[in-house]
């Protein structure tokens, strides 16, 4: 099944934040210190998040630029004791002195700024934010990705409600690999970060907390304002990051999983409502209770090449959509009746290249024709590729259309997989079964591809940008 990739390995490689008085070169995680108990905020680097303009469509009245700005999440902030630069998270281990719980830990320890550009790779000019892979810091030590969240304040996260409306980007994908994923998406977060919520969060949305998806990932560092040390488990592939007792859940959208020669949109439902903490089976971990948890983490996956159309995306000018320039994503979220008061009942891709709107070819599945992701498709996709139907079974579209009423927020990011080396997106997968068999082949790349440690090597100046952002009515923004 598919691997989703916000999970162990996207959360790989974050660096802590260097101080001039102290080069403390390691990886670490932040949550930091006032005098009141909980998450906390240090006070070491300043917080300047990065400007990123996008702009908001009306069929009569065009578009208009908003200034935003985008967030570090915390996973990738220096996590250090309060009042002190000693590291209270270093490589994939807790400081179990400040750290015997999670209580005491959020108590004592820090959650800091972040230097942007010379730690993480991250830049923006106007309406276009650019992502590198690898990044060097000044203290010669290694940044793997980042993910990032796009600012309503500086306080709060933009909250997108998606439903009956379109939501348009440029995006650069010409120096992404195979293993490696440009990911654009939607999820469930709260506005704040959780700090209304959850009264020990005293950095929320300004530091980047409060991540949630539909993996119930185990490897958030602080899960309702509590850091998630407890059972923590340092991974054994991956020297940055481990997994804690307990996981974050909710609705995700991934409205673009991507590299340059293979991309898939999908859906994942769950049956919580906005960010909720997971313990045990309801975490849905694998082997065995993959389908016993809250959400949905196959999803219901819209890959052109998995679908057999395999002349559509790549990179070269034999494809349709040629990956060796940018091009534009147009994602729409159709109703039943065209209005936001009715069921959400299909997303589509429509594409513009060149000048050139492309739109998305049919694709037959189960001796039916389909060219976005409706109920229909999924359960005709599911039946063919012989895979669980975890999507349907949670409500399908319909759930996904009440998360879009309750407000999403926009994560973009850039991350390789420790997990499953990105098969799942670009390759034959799972690797037991037959490329021959439906639904194993997602695209053309080698089994043997996207091993970390090898894309990390062969290609450190890897990069994604993505670039005027839009939102709005239905054939508004593009």
């Amino acid at each position: 099944e598919n691997l989703h990739p916000f999970t162990l390995p996207h959360l790989k490689g974050f660096l802590l934040e260097q101080r001039a008085m102290k080069l403390l070169a390691c990886f670490v995680f932040a949550f930091a210190a006032t005098v009141v108990l909980g998450q906390q905020v240090g006070n070491y680097q300043q917080e300047n998040h990065p400007p990123l303009t996008y702009q908001t469509c009306t069929k009569s009245g065009g578009c208009q630029t908003q200034n935003g700005a985008v967030v570090i999440d915390a996973n990738w902030r220096w996590l250090h004791k309060v009042g002190d630069y000693t590291n209270c998270y270093t490589g994939n281990k807790w400081n179990t002195q400040f750290c015997p719980d999670g209580k005491t830990c959020a108590e004592n320890c820090a959650l800091d700024g972040a230097e942007y550009e010379s730690t993480y790779g991250v830049t923006t000019s106007g309406s276009e934010l650019r992502l590198n892979f690898v990044t060097r810091t000044p203290q010669g030590a290694n940044n793997i990705g980042s993910r990032l969240y796009l600012m309503e304040s500086d306080s709060t996260y933009k909250m997108f409600k998606l439903k009956n409306m379109e939501f348009t980007f440029d995006v650069d994908v010409s120096s992404l690999p195979c293993g490696l994923n440009g990911a654009l998406y939607f999820v469930e977060m709260d506005a704040d970060g959780g700090m209304s919520r959850f009264s020990d969060n005293k950095a929320g949305a300004k530091y980047g907390t409060g991540y949630c998806d539909a993996q119930c990932p185990h490897d958030i560092k602080f899960i309702n304002g509590m850091a998630n040390c407890e059972d923590w488990q340092p991974s054994p592939d991956d020297p940055n990051t481990g997994k804690g007792k307990y996981g974050t859940c909710c609705n995700e959208m991934d409205v673009w999983e991507s590299n340059r020669v293979s991309t898939a949109l999908t859906p994942h439902v769950c049956t919580v409502k906005g960010q909720t903490q997971c313990e045990g089976i309801n975490c849905g971990d694998d082997p065995d209770h993959r389908y016993d948890g809250y959400c949905d983490k196959d999803g219901c996956d819209f890959n052109p090449y998995r679908l057999g159309d395999r002349t559509f995306f790549g990179n070269s000018s034999k494809f349709q959509i040629d990956t060796t320039m940018p091009f534009t994503v147009v994602t729409q979220f159709l109703t039943a009746d065209g209005t936001t008061n009715t069921n959400l009942t299909a997303i589509k891709h429509v594409w513009k290249q060149n000048g050139k709107v492309i739109q998305t070819n049919n694709v037959t599945v189960g001796g039916q024709k389909f060219d976005s992701i409706s109920d229909d498709f999924c359960n005709a996709e599911k039946k063919e590729f012989g895979d669980v139907n975890s999507y349907e079974q949670r409500g399908g579209n319909s759930v996904m259309g009440e998360a879009m009423d309750h407000g999403m927020v926009l994560a973009l990011s850039l991350w390789d997989d420790h997990a499953a080396n990105m098969l799942w997106l670009d390759s034959d997968y799972p690797k037991n079964k037959s490329p021959s068999q439906p639904g194993v082949a997602r695209g053309s790349c080698p089994t043997t591809s996207g091993v970390p440690s090898e894309v990390e090597s062969k290609y450190p100046n890897s990069y994604v940008k993505y670039s005027n952002i839009k939102f709005g009515e239905l054939n508004s923004t593009f």
